[in-house]
């Protein structure tokens, strides 16, 4: 498939691409990089011929609806509703416009109430064979070609993102064509690509936006676990992380007081559920004050109280703390003093999404004064709270989900070392490997633990597990956190963690009125199932918006529902040796927990293909499954080894 190295929420790179035949390949270089076919995926009408629905050349039909009554209809020759700067083309009246790039629809808080947008005509192809198209979007989106549904997503509203597919379509043919939105205040493109010759088909090409040349590494082994060997050989040795780590985590959006925090894990130890982690997530800040690493004193009388209850209750916290700040903080002040701070997006005058909406901008972590400057701050923030780890998040970074490239490359820029564009996928790495070295300064005797929203190649030398971003609650990115986490570790990322049950929800789970009683028995098996497949990930993490996540909140004691996730908690505990091995072996051996099949299996052809299977470490396969109201799934059994039934 197609990759595009381009660092967002929910799309993390590592540039290294591992081959079946023993060898990997390193791509150096720091700026947005396409692996696969190296063309731009472009509008509709550029590489199609596009017809509407009453045969007219030029463009589709768009049809606009509010509550079900047709208001505008058109013909538009793209689908482009893509970034801030494309808001512009709504009809009148269809989209509240704002006066300047503020954040709309904040953390699935929908608007365009009962707006709905479909386009329909035709396309015709000048050569045939398999056409791919990248849909971009969020909120409900549908797509048919030629009367088949190829697409059917849903994601929140302020945080789309690709997702991508195929169709054979034959020359000079008109094929029908719908495409189906329900917005919500979100964005949508649909782009595509006309086929390559036969001869490249198939073919990995690399294409880098800006460099200084041409550069790669070559890593030759005689398997694959020499390979990723080989590449931390050159990039860094994966960093072993505490035992607590490989415990059970409990965070969600988010603990709003001290006594939440410290609520959650004495109820834990109270129903005698296992649990050795939980995570203060963002705003614990007043309002005003982003970047202060401040404390709001109604909410936290005592940050140092609250860390010593929760060490007293035999479990960890780690706190978040944001590369971001308002222009009104200390902090803010203190860097831009030293050139530490981007200034174009205050300078466009561009706000949060917090209360009214705050200006701010992210640290420069390519000055050194400012890497310094920065874990000053932090450190003397948090000195004698003995906070156990940080969560280090939005380090794409992420100034708005929805600035087009161009102006989000000039916003996280000019660096200390050069232009944005040169330096674009590497700030998450510059960034955990400050905070990792000072850390470790300070804390010569303890392991650092940091959680990582975003990775560039060598974040495991840093101390951090990578997290798969804000993920959604839909059974297609449960099935895609499972391909995620093998591609993760086979490019040399062994602790890495995802959001179980899904990090933003639809608002059929998420109504306080409550859910339908078919919404609750999905809501409940998705959650379970994901649970499932959290237990056997490298690090055990349940995260999300409301509804509130932790397992007795998901489920009451007493009930079937709430026994089966205890049983997945104990039998993580149960594993705790073999996963702690498996960690050290990481350190020790440069091995891999989650592996993709063929590591183990490389003489059977039929692996390659697997990728909602994986090898636990080398002893045990796991099959997830991932699919609604399904009670059994099709498992390969590799040859050449004998298997029985972890449960029996």
């Amino acid at each position: 498939r197609d990759v595009e190295l381009h660092q967002h929420n929910t799309d993390v790179g590592i540039p290294l691409v591992v081959s079946s035949r023993n060898y990997g390949v390193l791509w150096d270089n720091n700026s947005i990089t396409r692996f696969g076919d190296p063309r731009e995926y472009t509008m509709l009408d550029e590489g199609l011929t596009l017809r509407d629905q009453t045969g007219r050349f030029g463009g589709l039909t768009a049809s606009y609806y509010v509550d079900g009554q047709l208001k505008v209809q058109r013909q538009e020759r793209e689908i482009n509703y893509e970034f801030i700067r494309d808001q512009l083309r709504w009809p009148e009246g269809l989209k509240k416009q704002a006066d300047q790039p503020v954040q709309v629809g904040d953390m699935g808080r929908a608007g365009q109430q009962g707006v709905r947008v479909v386009w329909e005509g035709t396309i015709e192809a000048f050569e045939g064979g398999e056409h791919k198209f990248r849909l971009y979007s969020s909120g409900y989106a549908k797509v048919w070609i030629d009367g088949e549904l190829v697409m059917d997503r849903w994601r929140q509203n302020w945080n789309p993102w690709n997702h991508d597919f195929g169709v054979e379509i034959p020359a000079d043919r008109q094929v029908s064509i719908k495409v189906e939105w329900t917005p919500e205040d979100g964005y949508i493109a649909l782009r595509h690509q006309n086929p390559l010759p036969a001869a490249d088909q198939g073919a990995l090409s690399l294409w880098s936006e800006v460099g200084h040349g041409v550069d790669y590494y070559y890593i030759g082994g005689h398997n694959i676990d020499e390979v990723i060997s080989g590449y931390r050989t050159l990039t860094g040795k994966s960093v072993m992380l505490p035992r607590w780590a490989y415990g059970f985590w409990q965070s969600r959006q988010r603990y709003s007081t001290q006594e939440e925090v410290v609520g959650t894990v004495r109820r834990y130890r109270e129903l005698g559920l296992p649990i050795d982690n939980v995570v203060q997530d963002w705003f614990y800040w007043p309002e005003n004050a982003w970047g202060s690493h401040q404390f709001d004193a109604a909410r936290y009388p005592n940050p140092t109280q609250m860390v010593a209850d929760v060490h007293a209750m035999n479990a960890n916290i780690i706190i978040s703390v944001w590369p971001k700040f308002y222009p009104t903080t200390d902090h803010y002040k203190e860097l831009d003093a030293i050139g530490g701070m981007y200034t174009r997006n205050v300078e466009a005058g561009a706000r949060d999404w917090v209360g009214p909406g705050y200006a701010n901008s992210f640290y420069d972590p390519y000055l050194p004064a400012a890497r310094e400057l920065y874990w000053k701050q932090m450190s003397d923030s948090f000195a004698g709270m003995n906070f156990d780890g940080w969560w280090l998040d939005s380090v794409e970074p992420d100034m708005h989900s929805n600035l087009d490239v161009p102006e989000r490359t000039l916003r996280m820029g000019p660096t200390a070392i050069g232009p944005g564009a040169l330096l674009f996928n590497s700030y998450p790495l510059v960034n955990a490997e400050n905070v990792y070295k000072h850390f470790r300064a300070e804390n010569n005797d303890d392991r650092t633990y940091i959680l990582t929203r975003s990775a560039w190649g060598g974040l495991q030398r840093t101390g951090s597990t990578l997290w798969s971003g804000d993920v959604v609650a839909t059974w297609d990115d449960f099935r895609n956190q499972i391909s995620a986490g093998i591609n993760t570790n086979m490019s040399g990322l062994s602790n890495w963690t995802h959001d179980i049950g899904g990090f933003a929800v639809e608002s059929r789970y998420s109504n306080p009125a409550g859910m339908t009683a078919a919404d609750k028995a999905e809501w409940d098996e998705l959650n379970l199932r994901w649970f499932q497949f959290g237990a056997f990930s490298p690090v055990f993490r349940s995260h999300g918006e409301f509804p509130l996540r932790e397992v007795y909140n998901l489920a009451q004691p007493g009930t079937p529902l709430y026994q089966a996730f205890g049983d997945q908690m104990r039998l993580r505990y149960r594993l705790m040796p073999y996963i702690y091995t498996l960690a050290g072996d990481v350190y020790h051996h440069d091995d891999t927990i989650m592996r993709g099949l063929i590591m183990d299996f490389p003489g059977d052809v039929k692996v390659r293909d697997i990728n909602d299977q994986y090898m636990f470490g080398r002893e045990l396969m796991v099959a997830p499954v991932h699919e609604y109201r399904a009670r059994e799934r099709s498992v390969y059994f590799p040859a050449g080894t004998d298997w029985y039934d972890l449960y029996t």
